[in-house]
């Protein structure tokens, strides 16, 4: 499309774009185009920088058991395909909006004020979950101190271990063959008359492996439920305190201090799992479960299932961190004319292949845990729940059966904390592989940590532009000191217990409700077509043809299938429990009042949208859907002839809502 002939002393530049301030973010450096925000230093910090946010916890946690619950191989095939038609469109567009406008998720909205409300929700439902996120992270950073010892001390039932602590299955009572009798007795019985119990007649007591015991009695010192707070967990808050000071040292300087942390934060997992690869891929039995994971025996029948399905695109939508906000933050600070579109596919393909490549660990294992209790690989879960003991002694992690109501949260807890803990602590140099496990779950922890409070000092910036040229530092200081001691509550001895409401409450639903608005204010409200004119006037014109797979996803498939995965949602709900612990009634609501929160003021700032604007009420409606004054690329040398006209943000109030004749298209 033709572009605007600009004087040269238009061009963009620090001190030649004069419809910009001559003060300089704290952040924003010389060589930077936008020298009022700040632009990534290089290509390589904002990639490693979203890699780092999209790669997280879940892909070690969630994605491995999904497989094996899947049908092994057999689930790539719905995971690919979700990608290509729920993640990665949404991918793109949220990195589309951030780069074109360099807004946080929040001012973004003028391109739909009416809509707001929605980047509102992002930022508080993230507020959320950076305060208990980091709790984890705090697990992490007390497993990584406690692993600095030659015995690792969840490795036996030591003084804190009561009488079900037991590091075997203890048998209670068989029967077996007497005098040509078949009889039934309590063990001791059955050893001290030297006879032999019959096989699958031998019952068991309930016993908990040390590094279980270690974990609720030890580490979380946890209590009996919500109702009893108890008192804070001293090195649990030490921890905390840790990790926020790890964080706001990382943000002091925004995008250019954080852009270089991520070099190790995002790199060093890598060569984590490498490890924990060769080291699993070395046992025997390994290539069975290999095979399992990606060869012939794939159990190709469960693709005729709806929660096959149902689970990939859930863990798509998940892993890549779509509509929490912080891939237009992240985008904001791109250069104008970067290539988004190839930014998106490279890290969403990196996401997924961290997924594929932790699951080779994974399964490495579980194929020798097949091998030595003799069963195929299939048959080394037990009522659905993934026995990830990983001991290369054999050892396997068997529990009663129960229904894990809080999938997300309690199984990663129970298999990061519980499980990988148990199987390292059998490991020759134990100590060695404890610390490099739980140092990779810190690194993948704070990578996605960082964008979060980006994602929250971004939308400050926009807000309160002054105060952050100023104030950058204290400003990011400061909100990282709040968040910990909002996030005192979670390391209470009933911390965990807050820490999975707020993961069951505010990490699903809201999201979904967030993520749904999103694509249709921008596709049926704003214009896709429109849209993609923006995003030509990024990267160049493209063919008809090239933008046929993104019309189709963004204009039906990818609404389609998140308003499918909302709505399972809904139909599926459950009351939150952790473990085989329920909530108190009080619990629950706290919880509904908490996503409630988060999602009100998409129809509130809608209705107050709608009160300031001017006409009848059609009038008001059809101009709070209008582009605002003021939207359009930041800087008035990337503008053109479609948005020549745009009101400079400096000469306009930010929030002003538009009136009927105001931009219209």
């Amino acid at each position: 499309m033709g572009m605007l002939s600009l004087p040269s002393f238009l061009s963009c530049g620090k001190k030649k774009d004069f419809s910009l301030s001559n003060e300089k973010d704290a952040h924003a450096s010389d060589s930077d185009e936008n020298s009022e925000r700040g632009n990534w230093s290089n290509k390589a910090d904002y990639l490693l920088s979203m890699v780092g946010y999209a790669v997280g916890l879940g892909n070690v946690w969630r994605f491995p058991y999904l497989t094996y619950q899947n049908g092994g191989g057999a689930f790539l095939i719905p995971y690919t395909l979700m990608l290509a038609l729920a993640g990665l469109p949404l991918f793109f567009m949220e990195c589309s909006l951030g780069q074109f406008a360099s807004l946080g998720p929040i001012s973004i909205w003028r391109i739909l004020p009416l809509f707001q409300g929605v980047g509102i929700t992002m930022v508080i439902i993230s507020t959320f979950v950076a305060i208990y996120y980091n709790v984890i992270i705090a697990y992490a950073l007390y497993y990584l101190f406690a692993s600095f010892q030659k015995v690792l001390p969840w490795s036996d039932c030591f003084s804190w271990a009561d009488e079900l602590c037991s590091k075997t299955r203890l048998v209670s009572d068989c029967n077996a063959t007497l005098d040509g009798e078949i009889i039934h007795a309590n063990y001791s019985f059955i050893t001290s008359n030297n006879l032999t119990c019959i096989n699958g007649t031998m019952k068991y007591k309930p016993v908990q492996f040390p590094s279980e015991q270690y974990w609720n009695k030890v580490a979380l010192q946890r209590s009996s439920g919500l109702d009893e707070t108890g008192n804070i967990v001293w090195y649990l808050a030490l921890c905390l305190l840790l990790s926020w000071m790890i964080i706001g040292a990382a943000l002091f300087k925004g995008i250019k201090s954080s852009g270089k942390v991520v070099y190790f934060t995002a790199l060093f997992p890598y060569v984590i799992l490498l490890i924990l690869l060769v080291r699993g891929a070395t046992l025997e039995g390994a290539l069975d479960g290999i095979e399992y994971y990606i060869g012939k025996q794939s159990n190709i029948t469960k693709l005729m299932e709806a929660e096959v399905w149902k689970d990939a695109a859930t863990q798509i939508f998940y892993s890549l961190s779509v509509a929490w906000g912080g891939l237009v933050a992240l985008s904001s600070y791109n250069k104008f004319h970067n290539n988004c579109y190839a930014d998106a596919i490279m890290v969403c393909v990196t996401n997924c292949l961290t997924s594929i490549f932790a699951g080779f660990a994974i399964f490495s294992i579980l194929g020798h845990m097949a091998y030595v209790s003799e069963r195929p690989v299939s048959e080394v879960v037990d009522s659905g729940r993934l026995l990830i003991a990983l001991s290369v002694l054999g050892l396997a992690l068997i529990k009663t059966r129960q229904q894990l109501p809080s999938f997300r949260c309690f199984l990663g807890f129970d298999l990061a904390f519980v499980a990988y803990p148990e199987a390292l602590s059998k490991l020759p140099v134990s100590p060695l592989w404890s610390f490099l496990f739980f140092f990779m779950l810190l690194l993948l922890g704070l990578d996605s940590q960082f964008a979060t409070i980006e994602t929250l000092t971004t939308t400050i910036q926009d807000i309160y532009p002054k105060v952050m040229k100023k104030l950058r530092v204290p400003v990011t200081l400061g909100l990282c000191i709040l968040l910990f001691f909002l996030g005192l509550v979670c390391v209470t001895q009933a911390g965990i217990y807050w820490v999975n409401l707020i993961d069951h409450f505010c990490a699903g639903w809201g999201i979904l409700i967030a993520a749904v608005l999103e694509i249709i204010g921008i596709v049926y409200i704003y214009g896709g077509n429109r849209f993609i004119e923006d995003i030509e006037m990024m990267i160049g014109k493209k063919s008809c043809l090239f933008w046929l797979w993104w019309r189709m996803c963004w204009f039906f498939v990818t609404p389609v299938l998140l308003m499918a995965i909302l709505v399972w949602s809904l139909v599926t709900f459950s009351p939150p429990s952790y473990g085989s612990v329920p909530y108190p009634a009080w619990g629950t609501a706290v919880g509904w009042c908490m996503i409630i929160f988060c999602v009100i003021w998409i129809p509130v700032v809608a209705v107050v949208k709608i009160v300031k604007a001017e006409g009848n009420l059609c009038q008001r409606i059809a101009s709070c859907c209008r582009p605002a004054a003021n939207w359009g690329p930041y800087l008035a040398c990337h503008r053109g002839e479609r948005y020549s006209h745009v009101v400079d943000p400096k000469k306009e109030k930010e929030h002003e809502i538009p009136t009927v004749s105001a931009f219209v298209y």
